[in-house]
């Protein structure tokens, strides 16, 4: 076997492997779609009866979560930790149960 030859062999080889990567892609998003598709109908009608729910249950009781403890931070740190992780997470800092914030070195 020349050199041409063998380079003509490894560029198929890889072209056949990129064209399985690309079709291995392509099914991967088709089947995420048809789930997400079928999800969505199912999902729609308990969301409302959620949704409905959800005021009556959120009244605020004013119950507090204890005492935060501080492992080598101040508590401006962890002020603007709590708020970061609130905003984040997309839940109110009222609803946040904090134990412990530590600083890593």
């Amino acid at each position: 076997m020349t050199i041409g030859q063998s380079l003509l062999v490894s560029v198929f080889g890889m072209a056949v492997v990129f064209a399985v990567l690309v079709a291995l892609c392509l099914l991967i998003s088709l089947f995420s779609k048809i789930v997400t598709a079928f999800g969505k109908k199912k999902a729609e009608a308990p969301q409302a009866a959620a949704v409905q729910a959800a005021p009556a249950a959120s009244q605020d009781t004013g119950f507090t979560g204890g005492q935060l403890k501080l492992y080598d931070v101040d508590e401006k740190t962890a002020a603007i930790i709590m708020a970061i992780v609130s905003h984040e997470s997309q839940i109110p800092l009222s609803e946040l149960q904090f134990k412990s914030i530590k600083a890593l070195d």
